[in-house]
């Protein structure tokens, strides 16, 4: 049977992003299904102090739709996405960025949902939690300060993290940019930037979230490198993909690398989609094994 592949965004972003990918995907026999997280897409808050011309201090104390969405929320609603997925058949469970950490908690929770598990230059946490990789060798290069230069609020106060991708700033531009479309035009970047969601949820899980080998050890799983991201660099992916196989030795990660930044691959879906319909091809046959 025909598998569906569920699409699962990272930070800030939402279902709209794939539609590139999901066209490529179409063209190559295959169907899909883009994730909105709870608080993402339609769902999220747009304030009129983020429209021109801006009201930074009402955009500073607004409140947002996502404050009080936890994990256990998203990775609920991915599941419900799932069940309904899986009464059709096979089911790739494909996510990007900070969208691994939902990913691997509905896979440590229903295992039986997922044929195979794809990270696109994904977390999976194994050894540590997500925030504590950050002071990790293999993180060094990363500037995880570029997000302050337009953070609007407090998020202790406002319970949700909150960035102004409508900013001017040419310095918060630039780091935006080098983080997540070096290889991307300015007017690439700045359609991309405009797709993005102002407010995102805090809840990144704890230990108890990490893979968890007696259930996420069970998929079989892909990890898509993406050679030139800046946001989780090579050096990271890679730690994260040795970690994976470590903990369980006998089902390591099918690997591949997509060249590229952070998001050039949904700018540029065509070689993705390529991978993803091999990793299908792949997962088709090992389902037919007796």
């Amino acid at each position: 049977m025909q598998p569906t592949f569920i699409l699962v965004h990272g930070a800030f972003a939402n279902s709209f992003s794939f539609a590139p990918l999901q066209a490529e995907l179409g063209l190559l026999g295959h169907r899909s299904v883009a994730v909105d997280l709870p608080g993402h897409g339609f769902g999220a808050t747009y304030t009129r102090a983020y429209q021109a011309p801006q009201d930074l201090e009402g955009l500073a104390a607004a409140p947002g739709a996502i404050k009080g969405v936890t994990l256990a929320d998203n990775a609920a609603h991915l599941i419900g996405v799932l069940e309904r997925a899986k009464e059709n058949g096979p089911v790739i469970l494909v996510s990007h960025s900070r969208g691994g950490i939902t990913a691997t908690a509905a896979a440590n929770a229903r295992p039986d949902l997922i044929d195979r598990i794809v990270y696109v230059s994904a977390w999976c946490p194994v050894d540590l939690d997500v925030n504590d990789y950050y002071a990790e060798p293999e993180m060094a290069s990363v500037d995880a300060a570029s997000l302050a230069l337009a953070m609007a609020g407090n998020p202790a106060e406002l319970g949700l993290l909150r960035v102004n991708f409508r900013t001017a700033d040419p310095a918060a531009l630039a780091a935006f940019k080098a983080a997540f479309l070096a290889d991307g035009t300015d007017e690439e970047f700045l359609t991309f930037l405009n797709t993005f969601q102002p407010d995102e949820n805090l809840d990144v899980g704890t230990s108890a979230d990490r893979a968890q080998a007696a259930t996420w050890g069970r998929i079989p799983k892909t990890y898509v490198r993406l050679a030139d991201d800046a946001s989780i660099p090579l050096a990271a992916q890679d730690r994260l993909i040795r970690e994976g196989d470590a903990l369980t030795p006998d089902n390591p990660y099918d690997v591949r690398t997509v060249a590229g930044s952070h998001l050039k691959w949904l700018v540029d879906p065509a070689p993705a989609a390529r991978v993803l319909a091999d990793v299908a091809a792949l997962t088709a046959a090992g389902a037919e094994r007796p």
